[in-house]
């Protein structure tokens, strides 16, 4: 059997692009041969995929794209923070954000087709095999007005137009374009710091609501008071409740005075047309996401003895 070198493993790595440990095992199944370990690897494509797909992924980038009246947030997760600063990773996240404008439903976007061929998912399961880590295509949201804007704005950045968390903002107005998208940025600034749940109050879940008034009104008569003062306490409690919950209820984060409902209201006037606040949407990478307790140690001894 040929000896596996580590100039050998880098000159496989180099060609096909595969991990590090797959090329070292493609070599070996190939008696060091490059151009059959190329073909063992092609043809180990999908199941190097599948077996890293129960990995938990939390970590990887929010794209977002704004375009005129349309915007879309995607969600692509990594096993590691690291992936997420490959620019091969970068790539296909900016590619997919750029398809969600057209696909706002994850099964349409996951079959679409990729701008390098195939279906986002094949180019996904590819990047897979290449990079080494499982990768998933989470999930997508889609903004669109008939007339006006949708603006963006990503925090914590990575690279233009991707980073931790994505917003996007939709604004229907017949107002000045460049001033309706500066409004736009802003306020998708204070929907990132803020976190708001619903757009106003009359979009708040109700099954949401009961739940906090429940819990304020067993709060208002632990205080031991008269029933028409514990009402009156509860009603001052979900007003507070919607201040800080609902978009157009909460004090503005940029200049700390205003509502945002009022800061739209402003904005109307400067820009010489009514100007309605629509939408919003808000993704903050990894939530939900249960992430796996690792012993860092016990993880890079159990790479070393792959």
């Amino acid at each position: 059997m040929a000896e596996i070198t580590a100039a050998l493993v880098k000159e496989l790595r180099e060609a096909s692009g595969a991990g590090m440990m797959d090329c070292k095992k493609a070599l070996a199944e190939n008696n060091g041969e490059i151009e059959a370990a190329i073909d063992w690897l092609r043809k180990k494509g999908l199941a190097a995929a599948a077996k890293k797909a129960g990995r938990v992924a939390a970590e990887g980038l929010v794209g977002a794209v704004a375009e005129g009246n349309v915007g879309a947030l995607v969600e692509v997760n990594s096993e590691t923070d690291f992936v997420a600063r490959n620019e091969q990773f970068q790539g296909f996240v900016s590619a997919v954000s750029r398809l969600a404008l057209a696909h706002g439903d994850i099964e349409a976007l996951k079959n679409a087709k990729h701008p390098e061929g195939g279906t986002v998912t094949e180019k996904l399961t590819t990047l897979v095999a290449t990079i080494g880590e499982n990768m998933n295509l989470r999930r997508v949201q889609r903004l669109a007005v008939g007339s006006g804007i949708v603006a963006s704005y990503v925090h914590n950045a990575a690279a233009p137009g991707m980073g931790k968390i994505g917003v996007l903002v939709a604004l229907e107005s017949t107002g000045d374009a460049a001033k309706l998208q500066a409004l736009g940025k802003q306020l998708a600034m204070h929907v990132a710091a803020a976190n708001p749940q619903s757009l106003s109050i009359a979009e708040v879940d109700p099954a949401s609501l009961e739940r906090e008034r429940a819990v304020l009104t067993e709060q208002a008569r632990a205080s031991g008071k008269p029933e028409e003062i514990i009402g009156k306490m509860v009603e001052g409690r979900v007003r507070k409740f919607y201040e800080d919950v609902v978009l157009l209820e909460q004090l503005y984060v940029i200049d700390g005075e205003s509502r945002v409902k009022q800061v739209v209201e402003k904005a109307a006037k400067e820009i010489g047309a009514p100007v309605k606040l629509v939408g919003f949407a808000r993704m903050a990478l990894g939530e939900g996401i249960e992430k796996e307790e690792k012993d860092f140690a016990s993880e890079v001894a159990a790479q070393l003895r792959a």
